[in-house]
């Protein structure tokens, strides 16, 4: 890990380019994608680039040692699809752990035949055709075809293949949907932790359009709030936008982060044939800009990106400095759809307290009813009124309170006025929190743990949380009860403060 980070330290690092756009100039048959092993597969199989890993392991190599031989650092793995969510198209997702285990090895073993430079294999993860966040149907809002535990399981056996196929960090990529990434640095934070490994690990969001939000409505800073807490060697934009629009986003992130930050943009917008034109030359000279104007420390190409590109990249960086991670003061950062910065010159801060059950009778009348849609007029009224936080609570003996907490969030979600603003899950149950952190995208507040259940359950509540990516409230509890006075108010706050902060970080 130390070998990539003193890299980064010292040279603008080149990424490779588009992989989809060289298969495609291949020009493969159906043939070339089933290959003798899945002669007799019922479904068809071509456009299932990820499958030719084993199928036709040299076209991927040749793929590999031609972004190599243009001056990559870095490859990724052909691998954007391969996880058992995505492969369903195909009635291959038996097979995702196999193409990513290949996937790493055909990469590896390109690389390792260049001595001149280090050469490094970024294990690509994409973002699945699912979304976490939002609901396939304009209907009925609350449904999702995916959850955040089926997302998890599959990067986690996605991430193992990779890791074990050997490759050097770890690259989430393509994020629409910040839920989705966050189900996947749980998946590999948890593998990495289960394995006793420390490799890099990159993430690199989307952009849609010039309205600079992500497909799931979040802003640049939103969404850097909602990953910072993964101990992130990079952070990233790619795809959508070519070099020349995704400027004014580079600059916001370059500014607002502070590891290192990366971007490999496609190669101008599509054309009305969907073909992307822009030249090597032309791309070389924007990223150019970007790299004198300090803002990147990792750069290539994605859709409609080659060899070309890269060399003209490459060579167009060679010669500049790195970015500086800029030092930032250490403050509560928070976001829905858009960010919360809390600043020691901030005025208190208004948590909405109406989207409870146990402190609004209205609101516990509609959640009793499943009128999900007028309970949402609760929360609305409270922004609107002034709160920059809602507390939502569902705690109540008559209710499912998993289930509310979940589909009150997840009809949060459909609505930007209401989902703009972060959410305090609230609960003395350990169940519902959990429920309410597998459904934000967001970084929220849990309200609350304590160490009443000892220090032991403490950590890994905390543990937990932070690995769903969220703050957290701490009570003046210990295994004695509550604390009763000042004396005791400043141990025991001191003691879960000492604990959050030099043994879970």
């Amino acid at each position: 890990m130390s070998r990539i980070k003193d890299i980064f330290k010292d040279r603008i690092l080149v990424l490779d380019g588009a992989m989809g756009t060289m298969v495609q100039s291949y020009k493969l048959t159906e043939a070339d994608f089933r290959a003798e092993r899945f002669k007799d597969h019922t479904s068809d199989l071509k456009g299932n680039n990820d499958l030719l890993c084993l199928t036709r392991p040299d076209v991927v190599g040749e793929i590999h040692k031609a972004y190599f031989d243009a001056g990559a650092d870095i490859v990724e793995t052909n691998t954007f699809n391969a996880n058992a969510i995505s492969q369903q198209d195909y009635d291959t997702e038996k097979l995702a752990y196999e193409i990513n285990l290949e996937a790493a090895k055909i990469a590896k073993s390109t690389a390792a035949l260049f001595s001149d430079k280090p050469r490094f294999v970024a294990g690509a993860l994409g973002p699945t055709n699912r979304t976490a966040s939002l609901s396939p149907s304009v209907n009925d809002p609350g449904f999702r075809n995916i959850n955040f535990d089926e997302l998890k399981d599959a990067y986690y056996d996605q991430a193992r293949g990779l890791l074990e196929g050997g490759v050097d960090l770890f690259l989430i990529e393509t994020v629409f949907d910040t839920l989705n990434c966050k189900a996947a640095l749980y998946a590999v934070r948890e593998l990495l932790e289960k394995q006793n490994r420390d490799i890099p690990v990159l993430v690199s969001g989307t952009i849609t359009d010039a309205s600079g939000r992500t497909l799931s409505g979040q802003t640049v800073e939103a969404f850097w709030h909602s990953i910072r807490h993964a101990n992130l060697t990079a952070v990233g934009l790619n795809c959508a936008l070519g070099a020349e629009q995704i400027r004014p986003w580079l600059d916001e992130l370059s500014t607002i982060t502070d590891t290192y930050v990366f971007v490999y943009p496609n190669a101008g917008l599509p054309n009305e044939f969907g073909e992307y034109d822009e030249t090597p030359e032309a791309m070389a000279v924007i990223i150019k800009e970007f790299s004198e104007s300090g803002l990147v420390n990792l750069v290539g190409g994605c859709c409609g990106t080659t060899p070309d590109h890269i060399k003209a990249i490459a060579g167009a960086v060679a010669d500049v400095e790195p970015r500086k991670i800029p030092k930032l003061d250490s403050l509560t950062k928070l976001s829905g759809l858009e960010p919360v910065t809390i600043r020691p010159d901030s005025n208190f801060v208004n948590v909405g307290e109406r989207t409870n059950v146990t402190g609004s009778a209205r609101f516990r009348s509609l959640i009793k009813e499943d009128n999900y849609e007028e309970a949402l007029s609760v929360a609305r009224q409270q922004i609107e009124n002034g709160a920059q936080v809602i507390d939502v609570n569902m705690d109540e003996g008559l209710l499912d309170s998993e289930k509310a907490m979940e589909t009150f969030l997840r009809m949060i979600a459909s609505e930007p006025d209401i989902a703009k603003v972060p959410v305090m899950i609230d609960s003395s149950k350990w169940s519902v929190l959990e429920k309410g952190l597998k459904n934000l995208q967001g970084k929220g507040i849990v309200n609350s743990i304590s160490m009443k259940e000892g220090v032991e359950e403490f950590k890994r509540q905390a543990n937990m949380i932070k690995k769903y990516g969220a703050a957290v409230i701490v009570m003046a509890f210990d295994e004695d009860g509550q604390a009763d006075t000042y004396e005791r108010k400043v141990d025991i706050c001191t003691q879960a403060y000492n604990i959050l902060t030099e043994e879970v970080g």
